[in-house]
């Protein structure tokens, strides 16, 4: 039975009271307040006391021994009758490093403040000559926002010259480092700048010979095993990488520098992590002396944040640092939404399946849906408009297995499609199974719903979220049809940008989180109406021309196009008569153009517009792929994949790859199609997009689950191929002759560039005979540029396109069959 005592209350006569009180027992006690018997806030107080050995009691109480909100600071107190602070042991272990703030002593009470960067769960060790006091561990709970990383890695450090020629692509050769310890694990080959041979990502953890063994098609390749000597001042060394700059102190929506210098730390990869409760914002440049960095991050809102700097394997001194980010808040405010989603209902061949889609602003005229069966045949949808902008699609699979379902609107592929629609035993599942798409996802104005449609059909069971964060609180809502499709419906007060996120079982679906700009109300920009523009049968290389009547209000006009590979090309708009302007691009590429007209820089009804350029012959809705590269691989290992385009037609093929590793990849042309080869270095799970003609293959993206040992970046990692994909036909084998040295590269784009801006080159093959043209474009620490394509202008022409993200000199290679051409790579400068 719990004992009540009272203790001794004395009024101090300054608006204060001593309240005494002396425990005969140990354990927790428990004082409730109360004024004029109703409850003080703040109350009870817990007090957990423990006897000594010598008689002395302590006791330990405040708010951070059981909960608090993370980066804000904790405080508790311990009375222990002792004359210093040092007869209690204090250790705070939390999911990061945790700081003690302040650790005081006065009139025989020692106040504790620490920092929780994350929420989560704490342990706090009070200690009395080695031994817990009643009561420890405690176990705080920290609640707050969950953790943000940003990441950057510097690669430039980890490069090592063999010093040999390299004849054949690297992409073809496999890799292992052999340690002077005896262990072996798999190593990335690449060819550097200079055009010898080299080891990426080499790191050294001890002095000693490290023996290289490069396999080529399984065979040893010339000259392996390569022996490498690394001294005792090669080896990677943390301790000897020199931090100055912004470690302890930021500013919130302002760019805050570190530099970074290595030049006597040895071999390894530089890595940058900032992590809170917000995101930030990344980028590094190289110094003129190689080996010193300047590295910028830009935290979105004021709080502290965690601040890793690694060196190889191992924190550089001091690190992780605890960064008192100030400045102003963004003022954004998040919305969050979930909804439970349940598996659908198995659909059986030769029965009726339905699946209900929104698509405001959409005539049924303007719809098509076609069904298409493992076999290959294809039938029509019957499509039904229903009200509140809801689309029924209707249609009989005759055959179990995986189905393609294209929804078209105007002869071109929604957002999402074409899509997987399993008959019969329902597929695994997954988060990569999960599309997003639609209008609300791609604008909006203020005043107007926003309305975008999620496919679940094959993502199987679980919790779906969609968060959306801005300048207002966005009214949110999930519509649930249980028939394949799910509508998310949002309102905002503000106008500017947003940001939306879709998570399934707490992991982000591809494409999200995306931007969406919400435009301010604009009477004046309803009234603006285009006249006389075409839709489609425009053609590569003459002028598209349409006008735009203004219908009597005043404002400013203008006007934006966009290619089907996402480059922005130039619109020409003329004042042609009172109200009415005359607008005109040239388009250069085949496929969908997106054209943006605003006026008072708000779009008019109906932008962007989708223009059709050129015939588009090629479906990735009949692109078909298998292999087991697609499902499974091993590290240090090549996996494989068949893209069969057979029955497509002409369009660009695209192929990324996103895992722990940077992945090395080739491609061989067959007669069905092509063949592609990619080595993980990590094990985990890869995500393959494929793309045809910009838009994503059914089933697209692929998960990899790659088994072995390896060493995961601590982020996330890209590679990407282009190839410009030319008629299949089966049954018919085709010899390719290419000489690289008769091909002819020339343009601006090949000696600088700046970032966020287009740049080109031209590539003249005329003379080169046939063969496979390649080209790649990566930045000094790996990375691939945003956008990279390749367009035939006409025979034997071709001009390439790439926009770069990141300052500093990039490496540009141009490959004609298995060939480099004359001068690739080429180093490019970006400004």
């Amino acid at each position: 039975m719990m004992s009540v005592a009272a203790p001794v209350v004395q009024n101090n006569t300054d608006g204060s009271l001593t309240i005494q009180y002396v425990p005969s027992t140990s354990g927790v006690h428990e004082l409730n307040f109360t004024y004029n018997e109703k409850p003080v806030p703040g109350g009870p107080l817990r007090l957990n006391v423990d006897a000594t050995d010598n008689g002395h009691l302590i006791t330990a109480y405040g708010p951070g021994l059981s909960h608090g909100v993370c980066g804000e600071r904790q405080q508790f107190h311990v009375v222990s009758g002792h004359s210093s602070n040092d007869a209690i042991d204090v250790k705070i272990v939390g999911p990061a490093r945790t700081d003690i703030l302040k650790k005081e002593f006065r009139n025989g009470i020692l106040s504790i403040e620490y920092l929780p960067i994350f929420p989560g769960e704490y342990s706090v060790s009070l200690q009395h000559k080695g031994k817990h006091i009643v009561g420890s561990p405690f176990t705080p709970t920290i609640t707050g926002q969950g953790r943000k990383k940003s990441h950057l890695s510097i690669a430039e450090t980890s490069d090592y010259e063999l010093g040999i020629n390299v004849s054949v692509d690297p992409a073809t050769l496999q890799g292992t480092v052999q340690f002077p310890d005896g262990t072996a694990e798999p190593c990335i080959l690449k060819k550097l700048a200079s055009g010898k041979l080299g080891i990426g990502s080499f790191e050294t953890a001890k002095s000693g010979t490290y023996a290289v063994d490069i396999q080529h098609d399984g065979d040893p390749y010339s000259g392996s095993p390569f022996q490498i000597r690394i001294s005792e001042a090669q080896v990677a060394n943390a301790a000897k990488v020199k931090a100055t700059g912004s470690i302890e102190k930021a500013l919130a929506n302002e760019w805050n520098e570190i530099r970074l210098g290595a030049t006597e730390a040895g071999y390894g990869t530089l890595g940058v992590t900032v992590e809170g409760g917000h995101h930030s914002d990344m980028e590094y440049s190289v110094l003129p002396s190689g080996r010193e960095f300047s590295v910028k991050y830009r935290p979105h809102e004021p709080g502290y944040y965690l601040l890793n700097l690694k060196f190889g394997d191992n924190h550089l001194p001091g690190s992780p640092f605890v960064v008192n980010v100030g400045g102003k808040p963004s003022g954004r405010i998040r919305a969050l939404t979930s909804r439970q989603v349940q598996a659908p209902e198995m659909c059986v061949a030769g029965q009726e399946c339905t699946v209900f889609l929104a698509l405001p602003g959409v005539s049924p005229l303007d719809m098509e849906a076609t069904l298409t069966s493992p076999a290959g045949t294809t039938d029509l949808c019957e499509i039904r408009d229903l009200p509140e902008n809801q689309f029924e699609i209707r249609f009989k699979p005759s055959d179990l297995g995986t189905n393609i379902l294209s929804l078209k609107q105007k002869g071109i592929h929604i957002s999402g499609s074409p899509f997987h629609f399993t008959v019969g035993k329902p597929s695994a599942g997954g988060t990569h199974r999960m599309e997003f798409g639609g209008p609300g996802v791609e604008g909006g104005a203020l005043g107007s719903k926003g309305i975008f449609n999620i496919y679940t059909h094959e993502a199987g069971a679980g919790l779906l979220s969609v968060a959306i964060d801005g300048p207002s609180k966005a009214s949110l809502e999930i519509l649930d049809k249980i028939a394949g499709f799910v509508t998310v419906c949002y309102t905002v007060d503000k106008p500017g940008l947003y940001t939306i996120g879709v998570k399934f079982n707490d992991e982000h679906v591809p494409r999200s989180p995306c931007k969406v700009n919400i435009d301010p109300e604009c009477k004046e920009a309803k009234m603006v109406t285009i006249q006389a523009l075409r839709d489609r049968g425009i053609e590569v290389d003459k002028p598209a021309t349409f006008g735009v009547n203004l219908n009597g209000v005043r404002g400013s006009l203008s006007g934006r196009v966009f290619a089907p590979s996402g480059n922005e090309e130039e619109m020409f708009i003329e004042d042609m008569d009172k109200d009415l302007y005359s607008c005109r691009f040239i388009p250069k590429e085949n496929g969908v153009y997106y054209v943006h007209i605003r006026f008072n820089n708000v779009h008019i009804p109906g932008s962007p517009f989708p223009m059709l350029v050129g015939k588009l012959g090629a479906d990735p809705a009949l692109v078909l792929v298998s292999g087991k590269g697609l499902e499974r691989g091993v590290v240090g290992k090549p996996s494989k994949f068949l893209v069969a385009t057979t029955c497509p037609g002409t369009g660009l093929l695209t192929v990324s790859i996103q895992g722990p590793s940077k992945v090395p990849m080739s491609c061989n042309e067959l007669d069905e199609g092509y063949e592609f080869t990619y080595t993980p270095k990590a094990p985990g799970q890869y995500l393959i997009a494929i793309k045809y003609c910009h838009v994503g293959i059914p089933g697209s993206p692929f998960q990899a689950i790659v088994t072995g040992r390896g060493k995961a970046s601590d982020m996330t990692e890209t590679s990407n191929m282009y190839i410009e994909a030319v008629e299949k036909k089966p049954g018919r084998v085709k010899q390719f002759h290419g000489d690289a040295t008769k091909v002819v590269v020339t343009g601006p784009g090949l000696k600088k560039g700046f970032m966020g801006r287009a740049a080109n080159f031209n590539i003249d093959i005329k003379d080169a005979g046939q063969d496979l043209l390649t080209v790649a474009m990566v930045s000094n620490n790996g990375s691939p540029v945003r956008e990279l394509s390749v367009k035939k202008q006409k025979a034997g022409a071709y001009v390439a396109h790439y926009i770069a993200d990141e300052k500093g000199d990039h490496v540009l290679t141009v490959r004609w069959g298995a060939n480099d051409v004359p001068g690739s790579p080429f180093m490019v400068g970006i400004n």
